[in-house]
């Protein structure tokens, strides 16, 4: 039988109850799992479903059994490019498990990120936190709530969530040893944001940098490529014969401005950026950085996060090397 528009009409719960002798609510009970129902009715109500061709509502399912069937995920920067191949990997991960992925931004300020979680906990099985800048104390109380939280790119030491992170020391030690044998002896770094532990990683890098013979001053910078810009006239102010970017941005802003003054990179002066993002998309510049597959790095939050959801996970923070790529601006230093 077809309505008005030539589609057969949609089977209902009831419909099936109907068909099958029994109550809607013993349905919703056989079709949930939500209690413990007789062998011979569960017969029934499958044998009535099949018959119907009656397709439940996932959505209405899962909030009965006190599920969304959605993932939530804050970031810091959603125009910064280090996110989008992470954010993709992540979704492909909740698509082929059935869920659905929910985004939030907190433009890089630290204040809002609390409200954005809860507000995304009200709404998702579990969720999923790139690179938070918080405090301690705000992880751990939200911790307290007892719903399934997963850290990226962000370790914090004593706290009982799952942690998946970039090994950004390991990263900033072979940029300072691949510096070191090309013979510079002072570089300069254009620290990120204050409240990023990933920039907290880096910075303490630096401590074994001088093993290698170099030495690393820190200029406040920020994490996009105008502030790399802005920062170049302190850098030039220094010593240094390198200049080493919180980011890929910062380092690519650092490189027009050094452009703009006639200054030779990397025959006067080298640049390492950090994160390898997609240059094409935002210079064509054959940029000396360090990386980490970021669809790699997706994949395995979203795996976390689903077997946190679906079994428990247990396990000590997950942190991927990275990889050192030596390009066109890193050069021995101009000599003396």
């Amino acid at each position: 039988m077809q309505n008005r528009s030539g589609r057969s009409p949609r089977v209902t719960i009831s419909d099936v109850s109907t068909a099958a002798g029994v109550s809607a609510a013993t349905v919703s009970r056989v079709l949930n799992g939500t209690a413990k129902v007789d062998s011979s009715l569960v017969s029934r109500v499958h044998d009535a479903v099949r018959e119907l061709g009656y397709r439940p509502n996932a959505a209405a399912q899962g909030l009965a059994r006190g599920e969304w069937g959605t993932i939530g995920v804050l970031v810091p920067d959603l125009a910064n490019p280090y996110f989008p191949d992470v954010l993709k990997a992540v979704s492909a991960v909740a698509k082929a498990n059935g869920r659905r992925m929910m985004v939030m931004e907190s433009d890089e300020t630290p204040a809002a990120e609390h409200d954005l979680v809860e507000d995304l906990m009200r709404c998702c099985d579990g969720v999923l936190l790139c690179s938070p800048r918080m405090s301690r104390e705000e992880l751990v109380e939200l911790a307290g709530r007892d719903h399934p939280m997963v850290l990226f790119n962000r370790v914090v030491p004593g706290l009982s969530v799952p942690s998946i992170s970039v090994d950004f020391h390991g990263g900033m030690t072979q940029v300072c040893g691949h510096l070191a044998q090309l013979g510079h002896r002072r570089a300069v770094y254009l620290s990120g944001p204050p409240a990023s532990w990933a920039n907290t990683e880096r910075v303490r890098a630096f401590e074994g940098a001088r093993a290698f013979g170099l030495e690393v001053s820190v200029i406040e910078c920020g994490a996009t490529s105008q502030a790399g810009y802005d920062a170049v006239a302190g850098a030039l102010e220094s010593d240094a014969t390198a200049i080493l970017g919180y980011n890929d941005l910062v380092a690519l802003g650092a490189l027009s401005r050094l452009q703009e003054l006639g200054v030779s990179v990397p025959s006067e002066l080298s640049v390492v950026g950090f994160d390898d993002i997609s240059l094409d998309r935002v210079a064509h510049t054959n940029l000396t950085t360090v990386s980490v597959p970021r669809g790699q790095l997706g994949h395995h939050a979203g795996e976390i996060l689903e077997q946190l959801l679906v079994h428990g996970y247990d396990a000590p923070p997950l942190y991927l090397p990275m990889t050192l790529h030596p390009r066109d601006t890193t050069a021995p230093p101009p000599r003396a």
